[in-house]
């Protein structure tokens, strides 16, 4: 699968411009980018689910595709997702039964057909593609009853079933979007190592950095760049981390020395143009010549100043402002919370007591449902508690990102959720409490984010599924609920 030139436009908006990727047998490629930088309309332009309003794409075997997105039909049932999964397999064996009975009958050309009616099916192992399914199946703990209309499914029980049909299939490539979402522990486990032995190429859109980490050896990155283009790391999650800082630290020197070199020209010709005003003026007493034949020279010195300053452009766009963190100063071991005995009804069960000071760090673990994001509303105000107590000391200053946001905009949830948190830090809180902070922001600003978590001096409470982050934060002090 080769793309060339790709290029489309929703609106008046720009999604992706001079995008050329290739994805062939081996490839293992990340597209990253910010939200609503088109990594999923690209995927969708390779997959042929899109044209692209510019550039080609050019596609040669069979294609296996994940969106996001999965609706069921009425009359789809888990078997007939499993039947269109298998078609091709067991379309090429029937045509190999053909075929060997024509090759047993002496029929003309029978062996020509034969031979290639063999190697489709073995190019598609096709027959092991039932236990393929199978396994699959049982891999991401999917519905088995190929009777069960997918209707009637969760959305998590049909996005596996989904998943595991693309996966058992023996596509050539695969197209991934986001698929982790869904998945527990045991379920990621097997994607990952499935996509490690896929025989073929793919290409995957993923927050999971442990998923890019494990799998992806190639990295488009769509954010912007200094010409504006796309760009390709090799050398898997180091290679594009160091790739991406370089380019980065590239840009801005460039960017920064355009614009010392604009600011001298604008001070030389400030210079000449006070010169011409005054400067040139001889002592008192000089002859009236004397002051004419300098007079030219300023004035040409400032028309050569000014038609510097007019030809000089600033051609590298401004580099993105890189996440900042404004660090409190908290003093360590300042009391800070102190909750004794708290339960809600309903939600948190487990009386839960803990004290919070500046430098303390608290990583919240335990199941869905178990009372992780009530117990961090309630430390954060934002709920009352049924039993116990909660005190806020006077020196807190509480910073509080809830799971979710409300949608009240346009924006996109990681660029929603961007937002918050940029606000949430310019309070210069001195107690962080972030419920699962890595929801819809790119792999790139969690890597920024973690960095942080683990150098403030703030006091920070964490409630997270993220696998790399839960690695990240693996030294931390654990509460289980």
């Amino acid at each position: 699968m080769k793309a060339e030139h790709v290029r489309v436009a929703l609106g008046d908006r720009i999604v992706l411009s001079d995008v050329s990727v290739t994805v062939s047998t081996g490839s293992r490629l990340a597209i990253v980018g910010e939200n609503g930088r088109g990594k999923t309309t690209l995927l969708h332009v390779l997959a042929g689910l899109r044209e692209p309003d510019q550039g080609t794409v050019q596609r040669a075997g069979t294609i296996g595709v994940i969106q996001q997105e999965l609706p069921a039909g009425p009359a789809e049932t888990v078997g007939t997702l499993i039947a269109g999964a298998i078609r091709p397999s067991v379309q090429a064996l029937h045509a190999l039964d053909e075929a060997t009975t024509q090759l047993v009958d002496g029929v003309s050309g029978a062996e020509e057909a034969y031979a290639a009616a063999l190697e489709a099916a073995t190019g598609l192992d096709a027959w092991d593609a039932e236990r393929r399914l199978d396994v699959a199946l049982a891999g991401l703990d999917a519905c088995t009853d190929r009777d069960r209309p997918l209707a009637t499914l969760s959305v998590g029980q049909r996005y596996r079933v989904r998943l595991a049909c693309v996966l058992g299939a023996h596509h050539d490539i695969l197209l991934l979007d986001e698929p982790t979402n869904h998945l527990d522990a045991a379920g990621l486990a097997f994607l990952t190592a499935r996509l490690r032995q896929h025989p073929g190429g793919l290409a995957v859109v993923t927050h999971d950095r442990a998923l890019l980490r494990d799998v992806a050896t190639e990295f488009l990155d769509l954010d912007p760049s200094e010409d504006g283009r796309p760009r390709l790391h090799a050398g898997g999650y180091p290679g594009w981390q160091e790739g991406r800082a370089r380019l980065w630290a590239s840009w801005l020197a460039t960017y920064e020395a355009q614009q010392a070199e604009h600011e001298r020209l604008r001070v030389a010709v400030t210079e000449a143009r006070d010169r011409l005003s005054t400067g040139w003026r001889p002592d008192k007493g000089t002859g009236r010549h004397q002051r004419q034949s300098r007079a030219p020279g300023v004035v040409q010195a400032l028309r050569r100043r000014q038609d510097d300053l007019d030809e000089h452009r600033i051609t590298v766009p401004v580099p993105p402002k890189p996440f900042l963190w404004p660090d409190p100063g908290t003093r360590p071991g300042v009391p800070l919370v102190n909750c004794s005995e708290v339960t809600v009804t309903g939600r948190l069960s487990r009386a839960v007591s803990l004290d919070l000071a500046g430098g303390s760090r608290l990583l919240v673990t335990g199941p869905n449902g178990a009372g992780k994001s009530t117990l961090l509303a309630a430390l954060a105000r934002e709920l009352d508690v049924s039993t116990g107590e909660i005190k806020h000391l006077s020196e807190a200053r509480i910073g509080y990102l809830a799971q979710e946001t409300d949608p009240a905009d346009r924006l996109s949830p990681g660029q929603r959720r961007r937002r918050h948190l940029t606000a949430l830090l310019a309070s210069h809180p001195n107690l962080l409490i972030l419920d699962e902070p890595t929801n819809h922001l790119s792999a790139s600003l969690v890597d920024d984010l973690t960095r942080a978590l683990l150098s403030t001096t703030a006091a920070v409470v964490v409630a997270t599924h993220d696998r790399q982050m839960l690695a990240d934060l693996s030294g931390w002090p654990m509460l289980r609920i």
